[in-house]
């Protein structure tokens, strides 16, 4: 078995008024929401990354460039099923992946559940092998400041001999 580890991260900026798309789902109520080019979802952003990466296939920006209208308010959940299509083309199955996402407001942990089912499916796992856990910047930096959003996401891929 040939087994690989990624690693993905992700930042978007923060701005009253914005849906606050996360993992997948619709905040509600969320004051502020994250600024991109596409829906600006920064932990499936972080997921594909850390895909990419395990398979050397180098990064989102890369297959879905910013400057491409194409992906202009594109769901991520599409970015993340070719994703899928591009590791399943090469050999590469899903075994895991473990999150971090880091903002002060809203609180995260209400919505993981939702997140993990929503994740699972897209990379063919179950949902206790998709790990969210989130984090505050303790008002430290722009994060602190609520400013922006982060997410890192390391995925580990396999291919059976």
């Amino acid at each position: 078995m040939k087994i690989r580890v990624g690693l993905g991260f992700d930042v978007h900026r923060l701005e009253a008024g914005r849906d606050f798309v996360l993992g997948g789902i619709r905040l509600e109520g969320s004051e502020k929401g994250a600024v991109g080019h596409s829906d600006a979802d920064v932990l499936i952003h972080a997921i594909c990354d850390a895909l990419l990466g395990a398979a050397n296939l180098r990064d989102i920006g890369y297959h879905f460039a910013n400057s491409d209208s194409r992906w202009k308010d594109m769901d991520s959940k599409y970015f993340l099923s070719e994703v899928m299509k591009m590791l399943a083309e090469r050999g590469w199955k899903v075994g895991n992946v473990d999150c971090t996402i880091c903002l002060e407001r809203p609180k995260v942990n209400p919505h993981v559940d939702a997140m993990r089912s929503i994740l699972a499916p897209l990379m063919g796992v179950e949902p206790d092998a998709v790990s969210i856990k989130a984090t505050t910047n303790e008002k430290l930096g722009y994060i602190g400041r609520e400013e922006g959003v982060s997410a890192t996401a390391v995925a580990l891929i396999f291919q059976e001999s």
